[in-house]
């Protein structure tokens, strides 16, 4: 089975434990710190990762690191310590924060600008391409990249809107060259 469809599946059960708990917003905000860990973290993923290190000893490295999570959360991970299933935990948690944005009608974009945005902007910027996406509302992460040279690049999901001035250029150039 494809690390895609297991991921989904401890996604799954984890996000209903969380609704049916009504804490949804809690364990995302976990969920959201965990993926932050293992994406950041080589070193941490490596040690979890390391077949000599008994299973035991990861699950009391994990609890530690997590402390004051939730214990639905630990066990999921302990879970996933107990199946070999580590190199999926980050996969796990793009997939929990997926349902639980489609239950909220929200949708994460990460916006690229030559400047910081500011709070009217985001809002604009939210309430104009979340109806493109079918969504109600975008939480928004602003990246600075001075290359766009002016305008705004939006990456929701796998779909690109570019509307910088180094997007139109490059768009210039293909029409040109043919």
């Amino acid at each position: 089975m494809s690390k895609g469809i297991v991921a989904k599946r401890y996604a799954v059960a984890l996000f209903q434990l969380a609704s049916e708990q009504n804490a949804l917003d809690q364990y995302e905000e976990e969920i959201r710190t965990i993926k932050q860990v293992f994406t950041n973290s080589d070193e941490f993923q490596s040690l979890l990762r390391n077949p000599k290190l008994l299973v035991d000893k990861k699950k009391a490295i994990v609890t530690d690191a997590f402390q004051g999570f939730s214990q639905m959360t630990l066990n999921t991970l302990h879970l996933l310590i107990d199946r070999h299933r580590e190199d999926i935990i980050a996969d796990v948690a793009d997939e929990f924060i997926a349902l639980a944005n489609d239950k909220r009608g929200i949708a994460d974009a990460t916006v690229y600008s030559v400047r910081p945005l500011t709070e009217s902007e985001e809002a604009g910027i939210s309430s104009v391409f979340a109806s493109k996406v079918g969504k109600s509302s975008l939480r928004i992460q602003n990246i600075v990249d001075t290359s766009l040279i002016g305008g705004v690049k939006l990456r929701i999901g796998n779909r690109i809107f570019d509307g910088s001035v180094k997007g139109k250029l490059d768009r210039l150039e293909r029409e040109l060259i043919r």
